[in-house]
């Protein structure tokens, strides 16, 4: 891998983020009034998308927001060049990881969704989403933060809405959680202005349907088990080479599995709320492929995992993998809305670096004089996997991703000597199950804690 390529500079990178953080502060003292500082923002947005398609529209946006006077329709079209230009250093940097790793992504881009969205919801949280933008984060408070609630209640129950609801519920809690504005020692700038805009551009009608998908059939060979974890809910996202039974190129793809979850339940707990819902996890935390037969699978390479379209398969080495496969292995496309830095994750496999440990704790991998920064804060504590056994190692499985201007690795599993003899460390190792001590003290304390919630939720609903 040619990781010298990960710290070279990418053209106008820079000024295209220094647009998008030019707005963001914008949007923390609002455009509700005329304000110099404000104009500059959505100024630097239109000078950014000049000479596309976007401009006439963005610079109509831009000029209506510098005079306290935008509208709905305004917003969106500032969202949408925010959009863009995440869009386009997404683009540039993906094509600097397709260079270092020598790995070729998929050609074209998928077909956009279906139009299947209420107008009339998708209006109303447009209006919510407008206020947010007027006010800005500094004037929040709870009168305008609670107009989401109707809104979120009203889209829940219909599939399709259900993606702008969920981030919208989230969003509204999170502002919540920090009114009134003015009283804020530290604004989430960046996170909070990502989520309104994607917001916004899921209001369009279309943006938020269901994505087109085909059927998969042939081998996978798991990687690797990227775990989060929140107070309320849980995901696992598998990450996997998938080898097509018509003998054409390997690809990558990915399979995840969310739960909702009490706060009581952490730790190696967590496995027993997601292992019913997907036999991958099983499969790979056994070291084991898996078989599939016309697997629904989106254009972006998300397999809709239905155990009735897999079954076990032989074992298969999630390094061999790493080694053999994942070299000749293709990216998926990215949708238009998911083409952000921060969505890049791609599965990379390391070997031969010397790992040290910086004085602030921090894990290095240097590959051929580069030094990779290591982010062992996302390393879960429900397996086996320590920040200890990356710095000892001599070979990664990981996860390529980009923050505050860097690429680092998020490990998903390394190779490290115990006792003199090489073993095989995986975050996601219990996830099928494990007779490790920390472990099943894990598995029990959850399966108590589960059986106390069923019985309390019981007499509950008995009265």
């Amino acid at each position: 891998m040619r990781t010298d390529l990960l710290t070279a500079p990418v053209d106008g990178l820079d000024e295209a983020l220094a647009a998008v953080d030019a707005f963001d502060d914008a949007l923390v003292a609002g455009l509700l009034r005329p304000r110099t500082s404000d104009g500059a923002g959505p100024e630097a947005l239109a000078v950014a998308v000049a000479g596309t398609p976007l401009a006439a529209r963005v610079a109509e946006a831009a000029g209506k927001a510098a005079a306290g006077a935008a509208g709905e329709d305004h917003f969106v079209a500032l969202a949408a060049a925010r959009t863009a230009l995440l869009g386009s250093v997404h683009d540039a940097l993906l094509i600097r990881v397709e260079q270092a790793t020598g790995r070729s992504g998929a050609e074209g881009e998928p077909a956009a969704p279906g139009e299947r969205q209420a107008a009339n919801l998708l209006t109303a949280a447009r209006a919510w989403l407008s206020d947010l933008a007027r006010c800005g984060w500094q004037g929040l408070d709870h009168d305008v933060v609670s107009g989401a609630a109707e809104v979120v209640s009203a889209m829940l129950p219909d599939p399709a809405l259900r993606r702008l609801a969920t981030l919208l519920d989230g969003f509204a809690a999170e502002l919540a959680a920090s009114c009134p504005g003015t009283a804020m020692e530290r604004v989430p700038v960046r996170r909070w202005a990502d989520l309104w805009s994607r917001g916004m551009m899921l209001t369009v009608p279309g943006a938020a349907g269901a994505p087109p998908t085909g059927t998969a059939t042939g081998r996978l060979l798991p990687l690797g088990v990227d775990l989060r974890e929140h107070a309320t809910a849980a995901q696992a996202q598998v990450h996997a080479v998938f080898e097509p039974a018509d003998g054409s190129a390997p690809r990558l793809v990915r399979a995840g599995v969310s739960a909702p979850k009490p706060d009581t339940v952490v730790g190696a707990g967590i496995w027993q709320l997601l292992r019913p819902h997907m036999s991958l996890l099983a499969a790979a935390g056994e070291g084991r492929s898996m078989d599939l037969t016309d697997m629904p699978v989106t254009d972006e390479g998300d397999l809709l995992w239905s155990d009735g379209h897999a079954r076990p398969g032989e074992p298969a080495d999630p390094f061999a993998t790493a080694r053999v496969a994942l070299p000749t292995a293709t990216g998926p496309a990215t949708a238009p809305l998911d083409r952000h830095p921060a969505r890049i994750a791609v599965p990379v496999f390391l070997e031969g670096y010397s790992a040290g440990t910086e004085d602030d704790g921090t894990v290095t991998f240097t590959v051929s004089g580069t030094a990779l920064t290591v982010d062992t804060d996302l390393i879960p504590v429900a397996g086996p996997l320590t920040p200890r056994a990356v710095a000892t190692s001599s070979a990664c499985i990981g996860l390529l991703r980009w923050d505050a201007g860097t690429f680092g690795i998020q490990p998903l599993a390394v190779e490290t000597t115990v006792r003199r003899k090489v073993v095989a460390v995986h975050a996601g190792a219990w996830a099928g199950g494990t007779e490790d001590k920390v472990g099943v003290k894990g598995e029990k304390a959850a399966t108590d804690t589960v059986k106390v919630l069923g019985e309390r939720a019981g007499r509950l609903l008995r009265k």
